[in-house]
């Protein structure tokens, strides 16, 4: 187990951090909003981030956000126990590490956050609207500033969606500057917590990491426990970006938290009774947890861990088959990953095995990245010597990458079929030269 830092080092480093963040945030709350505007006012050239399976478009919050109108959707903006839908523990396409589909090398991490597939769905909020005003005029006010917050929101998350991440960062500076002026701290919770996301994407490393701990301290000085979900899942999110900037010793940390937190958490609702705890937040403090391990598992396959992410990857397939089932797309996509590392560990054979129940899964269930699985499962048997069948699956991967439009897939498995033709050149050179063939 990764246990090499004391849980309570980073506990005491999170909370001497967050009063200094929590000073910082009352700050822009009285400046209106003027601190997070100007955070995120640096523009960067939108990159094609590895979004881990950490930190998503999407916020956990607003539910149905984009199809619900401005009155319905009022009544949505209450904090929530969690803040953004829970990512994929491996997204889909967006997300994808530099292993998938390459012959040998080791994973790189580019990232930390998400996509869909491991979550299920954007969390529910409480009924209650925001509106702290008493009369009927006061209210109708306060009502349309809520649904100017709203449909701002609703046009950034659209926005990124469709990866116009320019227009999504303004409508969402728009936002937070209304939800300061009419202090409402549910708002700015979830804005900055989009806001967060979207520097992410955009390579803002920073800057996230400044718009995370910002939206923590809100939650923070509001009487949230630093073992809410909502608080677990935005260290997480901050421990991936740690760990994209090489800051290793805080991703550790902050991984040990939000594992340490989440498993005595569990602990901790077994005790309880069977109508103490709505099964909606029981499994969403599961599947938080599959998450960490998850992200964790990559962290330490990127520093050449191997036996420590293939330790990782494990827990999180287990949580994942008995929360979502054996044939769910995340599901699929662990059993994928797992095999890589067992397979970078040189344990072909178990990694075949894993694959080939995800190839077969996926098929059955339509897999929306078949080609993915494929794509793996050809590398393992490249590694293995089979070469014919190697080609054969690459040639089916690459048929179904181009048929799905996904450049970057097809260009990793046309990258493995570059070395399994040097691999099999090599073979045949080496077969001439040996004298015992002749």
């Amino acid at each position: 187990m990764l246990r090499c830092h004391d849980s309570s080092l980073f506990k005491k480093d999170f909370s001497q951090n967050f009063s200094h963040v929590t000073a910082q945030s009352a700050s822009v709350q009285d400046q209106r909003g003027n601190m997070a505007l100007a955070a995120g006012c640096g523009l960067f050239v939108a990159r094609r981030v590895c979004a881990g399976s950490l930190v998503g478009v999407g916020v956990r919050g607003v539910r149905g956000l984009g199809a619900l109108s401005p009155g319905e959707a009022r009544s949505a903006l209450q904090p929530a126990r969690l803040l953004s839908p829970l990512p994929p523990l491996r997204g889909s396409r967006g997300r994808r590490s530099s292993r998938r589909c390459r012959s040998a090398a080791c994973p790189s991490e580019q990232s930390g956050t998400g996509g869909s597939g491991y979550r299920r769905g954007a969390a529910l909020w409480s009924a209650l609207a925001f509106s702290i005003f008493g009369s009927t005029d006061e209210r109708t006010e306060a009502q349309k500033t809520e649904d100017e917050i709203i449909l701002l929101l609703k046009k950034a998350k659209y926005s990124m969606m469709t990866g116009e991440l320019e227009a999504a960062n303004v409508f969402l500076h728009k936002a937070v500057r209304l939800a300061h002026q009419s202090h409402n701290n549910d708002a700015i919770i979830y804005t900055y917590s989009l806001m967060a996301n979207l520097a992410f994407i955009r390579g803002q490393l920073d800057n996230a990491e400044k718009l995370f701990k910002a939206a923590m301290s809100f939650l923070l000085s509001g009487g949230t426990p630093q073992d809410d979900n909502a608080v677990i899942e935005m260290s997480l999110k901050l421990a991936s970006i740690y760990a994209t900037q090489n800051k290793n010793e805080l991703a550790e940390h902050g991984f040990q938290f939000c594992t340490e937190s989440l498993e005595a958490k569990i602990e901790k609702h077994k005790e309880l009774p069977p109508d103490a705890l709505s099964e909606e937040e029981r499994k969403d403090t599961r599947l938080l947890l599959g998450l960490t391990l998850d992200a964790r598992a990559r962290y330490l396959a990127a520093s050449h861990r191997l036996a420590g992410a293939c330790r990782d990857y494990r827990l999180a397939l287990q949580i994942c088959q008995e929360e979502q089932g054996e044939s769910h797309p995340q599901t699929l996509v662990l059993m994928s990953d797992l095999a890589t590392v067992l397979d970078l560990q040189g344990k072909h054979d178990e990694a075949l095995a894993q694959v080939q129940k995800a190839v077969d899964l996926g098929q059955a269930a339509g897999h929306p990245e078949q080609h993915i699985l494929l794509g793996n499962m050809a590398g393992i048997l490249m590694h293995k010597g089979a070469f014919e069948e190697s080609v054969k699956l690459y040639k089916e991967a690459l048929t179904l990458a181009q048929a799905a439009g996904d450049a970057e897939a097809v260009e990793q498995i046309e990258e493995g079929l570059k070395e399994l033709k040097k691999r099999e050149e090599k073979q045949s050179t080496n077969t001439k030269e040996d004298p015992l063939s002749k």
